[in-house]
């Protein structure tokens, strides 16, 4: 799997939306309810939706947040074949940022909710979520909350 950072990638080819988010300064990592790996929030874009739109559904869908504040980082690639992309071809989404303020009940598919200090060894897609939160460091000038 490859991933690649770009700043700017035509609006029609973003598929998906990884929002990289925070409560009370922790990095907020959910696990769906049909697995027992934990992932960042994010998902596929519906037909006929912003990808801020999704973005921002996703967030409240897999962590109850009802009130943040959310922007884009960056857009990225993903080359290779996995669990998502069975096809390998090339395929785009856009990384956000969230600070949640207020945290709602779990109304979806996920079961559980980590707030954490850096990523957990225990993840959903290890070959991308780590370059994400690299890519959150190295954009935003933090310190290391990959693990």
């Amino acid at each position: 799997m490859e991933v690649i950072f770009l700043d700017h990638v035509e609006d029609e080819l973003l598929k998906f939306a990884v929002i990289i988010s925070f409560y009370h300064g922790k990095l907020v990592l959910c696990r769906h309810k049909d697995r027992d790996t934990y992932e960042i929030p994010g998902g596929h874009r519906e037909a006929d939706e912003s990808i801020l739109d999704c973005a921002k559904r996703e967030l409240f869908e897999e962590t109850g947040a009802i009130a943040f504040d959310i922007e884009p980082l960056c857009a990225y690639a993903t080359m290779g074949k996995n669990r998502v992309n069975v096809s390998g071809d090339i395929i785009y989404g856009m990384l956000f940022v969230a600070d949640i303020k207020k945290m709602g009940k779990l109304e979806y598919e996920i079961s559980e909710i980590l707030f954490v200090d850096k990523l957990v060894d225990n993840l959903t897609y290890p070959d991308i979520q780590p370059l994400f939160i690299e890519e959150y460091n190295r954009r935003k000038g933090v310190g290391d909350t990959n693990g």
